[in-house]
């Protein structure tokens, strides 16, 4: 096994303007790391299988989860349990890297979860 980065990593593009690198692509649990610019967010989405944990590398990240709105810096992480409605956003001004860690893979385990009238 060779050691793994962005550098040497599967990329790909989202949203208007975002990265992602697998770092580990297995189906039973998938890591990347993601980059967003400024003003950018992923849709709001549930998984109905994976859980996820989001760790920080670089930047704040602003997650929403279940309809609470939380501030993640360098060195902190959140988990998003199976289920849960959540949106990641880049609200501050440089670019936020950050890990997105899930059991079992999130990709083709996602749904919309709109706010419906301002709530959760």
């Amino acid at each position: 096994m060779a050691a793994v980065s962005t550098a040497n990593a599967q990329h790909y593009h989202w949203g208007d303007a975002c990265d992602g690198w697998h770092l580990l692509a297995g189906d039973d649990l998938s890591v990347i790391e993601e980059r967003m610019p400024p003003a950018t967010a992923e849709q709001r989405h549930r998984h109905a299988r994976a859980r996820q944990f989001f760790y920080v590398l670089e930047g704040v990240v602003t997650l929403e989860l279940e309809g609470v709105t939380h501030s993640l810096r360098r060195g902190e992480g959140l988990h998003v349990p199976p289920g849960a409605a959540h949106q990641v956003r880049n609200d501050g001004a440089a670019d936020v890297r950050f890990l997105a860690v899930s059991a079992p893979k999130s990709h083709g385990d996602r749904t919309p979860a709109p706010l419906v009238d301002g709530a959760a």
